[in-house]
C-alpha cells in the first residue's frame, strides 16, 4: 500500500518547503489561518512550475460556504485561472442554509472546472449526514472528499473517516485532515484504512520587526510551511507503506 501527502501552503516559501520536503500534492491557498482563500494568479503560476500535482483552492471570501450568485461568478472566474495556469485541479465546497451540500452549484462549478480533478474540501464536515454527502459528491464525479470526520481534529473524527472509507470503496478518495502530524498518522491511516493525508506541516513564524505586528501587517500567531514538519510526516508514511507490502520469497 503506497500512502500519499498532500500538503496545504499559502506563499511562495511554504510551497517550496512543501516540494523539498516531499509532498506528493500540494493544495494551494491563501490564508490557511481561516482555512484557506484562493490563491492568487502569481502564487498559481509558480506552483505550475513544479512536476507535483497542484490543485487550487477555490473560496472566494472567509467565513462559511453558502454563496450568493456574485460568488458564484467570482468562484467560476478563478476556476478559469486555475485552468489558465495549467494546475491540475481544483478545492471547492459549497453548503445550502440547512447544511447539507449545495448540489446545484457544485454541480455547476464542477462542470465548468470539466478536465480539471475536483476535491471536496470540508464543507462535508458541515453536512447533517456526511454519508449522504459522500454519495452526492461520488454522483458529481469528484476525486477526493477532505474531511476531519466533522470532529475540530482527525484524530477525534476517526469514527466517521472510517465509516466514509469504507462506503467509498474505492470509487472516491477520502483524505483525512485537520491536526495531522508525524505524530498522529500512523494511527489515522492504520484506523481509517485511507491512502491519503492532509496537513499544513506549518511552524510559527519568527518576528523580525514588532512594527510589523503592531502596525497589522503580520499577526502575533502567523504560521508558514515547515520542510522538516513535511519530511518527518512524508518519511512516516513512507515508512508505513513499506511495513504494509508483503515480504518477497525467494524459492
Amino acid at each position: 500500500m503506497s500512502l500519499c501527502l498532500e500538503v496545504a501552503v499559502d506563499s511562495p516559501s511554504g510551497f517550496k518547503a512543501a516540494i523539498a520536503g516531499g509532498a506528493h500534492r500540494i493544495e494551494l491557498c491563501a490564508a490557511l489561518s481561516v482555512g484557506g482563500l484562493t490563491p492568487s494568479p502569481g502564487l498559481m503560476r509558480l506552483a505550475a512550475e513544479t512536476a507535483t500535482p497542484v490543485r487550487a483552492m477555490i473560496r472566494p471570501r472567509i467565513g462559511g460556504f453558502v454563496y450568493t450568485p456574485t460568488e458564484y461568478d467570482v468562484m467560476r472566474r478563478d476556476i478559469d485561472a486555475v485552468r489558465e495556469a495549467g494546475l491540475a485541479g481544483i478545492v471547492i465546497g459549497a453548503n445550502r442554509l440547512t447544511g447539507e451540500l449545495d448540489e446545484d452549484l457544485l454541480r455547476r462549478l464542477a462542470d465548468h472546472a470539466q478536465g480539471l480533478e475536483i476535491a471536496l474540501h470540508r464543507a462535508i464536515d458541515l453536512t447533517p449526514d456526511p454519508l449522504a454527502a459522500l454519495e452526492t459528491a461520488i454522483e458529481l464525479r469528484f476525486n477526493t472528499i477532505l474531511t476531519s470526520g466533522r470532529a475540530p481534529k482527525a484524530i477525534d473524527g476517526l469514527e466517521t473517516l472510517t465509516a466514509l472509507n469504507r462506503q467509498a470503496a474505492d470509487r472516491i478518495e477520502i483524505m483525512p485532515g485537520g491536526g495531522i502530524n508525524a505524530d498522529n498518522a500512523q494511527r489515522l491511516v492504520e484506523t481509517t484504512g485511507v491512502t491519503w493525508l492532509h496537513a499544513s506541516c506549518s511552524e510559527p513564524l519568527p518576528v523580525i520587526d514588532k512594527a510589523d505586528v503592531s502596525l497589522g501587517f503580520i499577526t502575533p500567531d502567523a504560521r508558514d510551511t515547515s520542510h522538516t514538519a513535511v519530511l518527518r510526516l512524508t518519511q512516516v508514511l513512507g515508512d508505513l507503506s513499506r511495513l504494509s507490502k508483503p515480504e518477497a520469497h525467494t524459492i
